[in-house]
């Protein structure tokens, strides 16, 4: 288990990477369409969906980075007030119910992402770039954000980690 763990948290690690890379060239991209408009006076036909799906890929992909440090919004006013037991079934209790949801997303990610593939659809924009690419982050990313649920519950049951990131005595 600790395998799977440290491989999922490896592998978050490295989604959070992609995504600061992802970000930092929409970022560069942003500014070269502002030369290339402004200064230039020269059309820009691919810099806008590349900045959008750069943004989104980002989004999808740095999810699990995101749980991985406990970055995701979690309302823990509740938890403050109850006993350590009734916090471990609410946590428990919220990371299955975003694991499934995780895993139905991938899951008609995946399909949508492979109907565009075999359907050889692309973009209606004049890049006209082929479809499946800005779809594969929604699959890949909530596929791994998933891992990283099942890391969260695995650590949440075995005891290796606390609900909430709370220790018994915080409460009550």
């Amino acid at each position: 288990m600790d395998v799977f763990v440290n491989l999922v948290r490896r592998l978050s690690q490295v989604c959070g990477v992609a995504a600061a890379v992802l970000l930092a060239a929409a970022g560069v991209v942003v500014c070269q369409m502002v030369v290339m408009r402004y200064f230039l006076n020269a059309s820009t036909v691919w810099q806008s969906d590349f900045v959008t799906y750069a943004i989104v890929a980002s989004t999808f992909i740095g999810a699990p980075y995101v749980l991985l440090h406990k970055g995701h919004v979690n309302v823990d006013l509740v938890p403050l007030y109850v006993k350590h037991r009734v916090r471990f079934v609410l946590a428990l209790f919220g990371s299955l119910m975003s694991l499934i949801f995780c895993v139905v997303v991938a899951w008609y990610g995946w399909r949508y992402f492979h109907e565009a593939l075999a359907g050889g659809w692309r973009t209606e924009t004049v890049w006209a770039l082929p479809l499946w690419i800005p779809l594969l982050p929604l699959p890949v990313g909530m596929g791994l954000l998933a891992l990283q649920y099942v890391a969260d519950i695995l650590c949440l049951v075995t005891g290796r980690a606390t609900p909430f990131d709370m220790q018994p005595e915080e409460a009550e």
